[in-house]
């Protein structure tokens, strides 16, 4: 018979090493499980330097990497897995991986967002091939390059500045007149001599022989289409949270992300959810360790009434 466990944790971001940070303090079996990098997208920030502690900033990997040790000293167990579906029967919480099934008393559900894509002609085919959605990865294999970033919101920003460092000239491309990013950011991209804003645009397709050399703009006021030379294009334009095997499990907005009230209860009992994942999340470290928190409290209150 496989193992129960008392919390199952899907998703290896900062709510979910918090989360597993308490559960295992706190004498209650873990199971984290992650598909990818621990860490999650927090890894693509180059420096961190909002959150508490760390007045001279820390590395995203960096930060990442300490929680996760945390975490580990703790008794947390961890699998490198996918979640594709989850079941309720019981009164126990099945999590249905790509390699098996693990049972817990609790879940919480921490799998935070990807990239949204562009979607269109050329994007998947360039693909590693002058494609990118992380500029902390890939920026220095732009060294000296022409690059595009495509968004407005401080995410886009933050990739052109960092681009900048390496790259000959970068190109934000924009679908309005205004960037949506705050005052602060905007002043360090207008005051970068390197980057310039192509406003009131967005990319019709992504053009290349091996590797990409062009994007097709459209003005989206006159529809009149452009074309823009380049080595490479990151794309900024937002996130998907990690939802998809969820639905009609758990209650998601009309935007995919989980509802839960203020103690990151899902409305399903036993489920929490915390971090990115949730409605109305302000996407920041600190908020994503909170939730954690919250959750892994609730879960814990969770399992002992059940006793």
């Amino acid at each position: 018979m496989n193992k129960l466990y008392d919390v199952i944790i899907v998703g290896g971001g900062p709510a979910g090493l918090t989360a597993a940070l308490y559960t295992s303090r706190n004498k209650h079996s873990t199971l984290l499980i992650e598909k990818g990098l621990i860490g999650g997208n927090i890894n693509e920030a180059e420096k961190v330097d909002n959150y508490p502690g760390f007045p001279k900033g820390i590395g995203g990997m960096e930060l990442t990497a300490l929680m996760h040790e945390q975490a580990l000293l703790y008794g947390t167990e961890v699998v490198n897995d996918e979640a594709i579906h989850i079941n309720t029967e019981d009164n126990i919480r099945t999590v249905n991986t790509t390699q098996g099934d693990f049972s817990a008393k609790a879940l919480i559900i921490t799998g935070g967002s990807e990239r949204q894509k562009l979607n269109v002609p050329g994007e998947k085919e360039f693909s590693g091939k002058g494609v990118s959605y992380c500029a902390t990865c890939d920026g220095p294999f732009f060294r000296d390059k022409r690059v595009a970033v495509v968004g407005g919101g401080n995410a886009a920003l933050y990739e052109a500045l960092h681009i900048a460092k390496f790259a000959s000239k970068v190109s934000i491309i924009h679908r309005r007149d205004q960037l949506r990013a705050t005052p602060v950011v905007q002043d360090k991209v207008f005051a970068e001599p390197k980057i310039e804003v192509i406003w009131n645009s967005v990319v019709k397709e992504v053009q290349g022989e091996i590797f990409v050399n062009k994007l097709k703009l459209a003005d989206v006021k006159s529809n009149k289409e452009s074309f823009l030379e380049i080595d490479g294009v990151f794309v900024a334009i937002g996130l998907v949270p990690n939802t998809s095997y969820l639905k009609d499990i758990v209650p998601l907005n009309n935007k995919g992300y989980i509802i839960v009230n203020n103690k990151m209860e899902t409305g399903v009992p036993g489920i929490f959810a915390a971090g990115d994942i949730r409605e109305n999340s302000i996407r920041q470290v600190i908020a994503a360790a909170g939730d954690g928190a919250v959750a892994a409290i609730s879960a814990a209150n969770f399992i002992e009434n059940q006793v």
